[in-house]
């Protein structure tokens, strides 16, 4: 599924699920995946490792042709900049790259200068 998200694919969201601390990264790929539950870690394909994922209310209703759930994961790819800080991404970000500290339930993150350019210690204004 895409990775650049809209605010109506995450209607249904309930809670955020941080399987890291989100102050320690600079940014968290997002993405809807389909998964068969509302609720739990979801299972993970993608390289990289899974940093956390949505849950979603009760009420939300399962894709009409596949019988899945679209959820919300937040992922890292192995070249990304949290390990590997003078890599590709040592200033900019993907585009689908969110800093992590605006992601909240229903809300597409936002992209930071933290995000897009600095470390963890750096400043927080937001990128137009």
């Amino acid at each position: 599924m895409s990775s650049l998200l809209q605010a109506s694919d995450l209607t249904h969201e309930d809670k955020v699920v941080w399987l890291e601390d989100p102050a320690q990264l600079d940014y968290v790929r997002q993405a809807l995946d389909k998964t068969p539950r509302r609720r739990g870690k979801p299972r993970y394909y993608r390289d990289g490792r899974m940093v956390g994922f949505a849950e979603l209310c009760d009420s939300a209703e399962a894709d009409p042709d596949s019988g899945l759930q679209k959820r919300r994961v937040f992922y890292l790819l192995p070249h990304d900049r949290d390990a590997e800080p003078d890599g590709l991404y040592r200033a900019g970000a993907p585009g689908e790259a969110v800093d992590p500290r605006t992601v909240e339930p229903r809300h597409v993150g936002m992209k930071t200068e933290r995000s897009q350019r600095g470390t963890a210690g750096a400043a927080t204004r937001t990128v137009a």
